[in-house]
């Protein structure tokens, strides 16, 4: 009933989303050089890679430094890219994978494979659920950028601290999950972003 519910409802997000999309993809394109998405790759359900579809809202090579957004007003951010990352729009093109399959609507975030190494044996219970793109953990750290601005050793500080938080939030929903719980995370997402 999931796996169902996410391809009708990503398929109908894509075709009623279309528009806003293609507004997006424009602004990026003339606001800055490089591609319209940025696809990274991330560890998904079982433990096997995949690339995520985000709009691109950094500079190009701005990942070849730290894997980490520091504060607001990173510098690597372009101007389109602070505007669609308040809003959370640079996610809408994740409804791409979840169509085909890599993720979900709604489970734990995938994280990329560097910080995925520093996961325990029980962590990793985390994969055995689909990534979705959001979770209780999205919710609760929607101000990550705020806080890693605000730490001296911003990678230190998501790997043992924001990253330690977030894993015991996938865990429970990965014991929790279920088609209502699903919905209502949905709901709360929405409400936080408007509120935004």
């Amino acid at each position: 009933m999931k796996r169902l519910f996410d391809v009708v409802a990503s398929g109908l997000g894509l075709l009623t989303l279309a528009p806003v999309l293609l507004v997006v993809a424009i602004w990026i394109k003339l606001d800055s050089k490089g591609p319209v998405f940025y696809r990274q790759v991330r560890v998904g359900y079982k433990n096997r890679d995949f690339r995520i579809f985000k709009f691109r809202s950094m500079r190009m090579g701005a990942d070849k430094g730290s894997l980490v957004t520091i504060g607001g007003r990173d510098p690597r951010i372009t101007r389109s890219g602070y505007f669609i990352r308040k809003y959370k729009l640079d996610e809408l093109p994740q409804l791409i994978n979840v169509f085909v399959g890599d993720m979900s609507l709604v489970g734990p975030r995938p994280e990329v494979r560097h910080y995925v190494d520093y996961w325990t044996p029980e962590q990793m219970h985390v994969l055995d659920v689909r990534p979705g793109i959001t979770d209780p953990a999205s919710i609760k750290f929607r101000n990550e950028n705020e806080l890693m601005g605000q730490a001296e050793d911003p990678e230190n500080y998501y790997i043992n601290v924001i990253m330690q938080e977030k894993i015991k939030l996938y865990l429970e929903y990965v014991e929790n999950a279920g088609f209502w719980y699903d919905l209502k995370l949905i709901f709360k997402t929405f409400k936080v972003i408007v509120k935004e």
